[in-house]
């Protein structure tokens, strides 16, 4: 078995926490290219869920020592915007 070093670890944590990231972002795309109303609750249930096991991701990864503790905020900070984002164009077009 190849021995793997911590560089390739923290990467590929970076790399899968940014991918489980994108999913929660094309999902939040695709309310706001519909507009569909946020307040759904199926809308709001699979986005939490989808965001809490993220933020779950995140502090495991920093409590490993594989990320720092600002990138993990950064990752979830810009989804919260983005969620943001999708109530105020909703609220703008009602």
């Amino acid at each position: 078995m190849a021995e793997i070093k911590i560089p390739d670890l923290e990467q590929k944590a970076l790399e899968l926490l940014r991918a489980d990231a994108d999913k929660i972002f094309k999902l939040i795309d695709v309310q706001m290219e519909n507009l569909t109303m946020p307040q759904c609750p199926l809308y709001e249930e699979v986005l939490d869920t989808q965001m809490f096991g993220l933020s779950r991701e995140v502090e495991f990864a920093v409590r490993l020592g594989l990320i720092e503790e600002e990138i993990g905020r950064e990752i979830m900070g810009s989804l919260e915007r983005k969620l943001a984002d999708l109530h105020e164009l909703y609220n703008q077009n009602n």
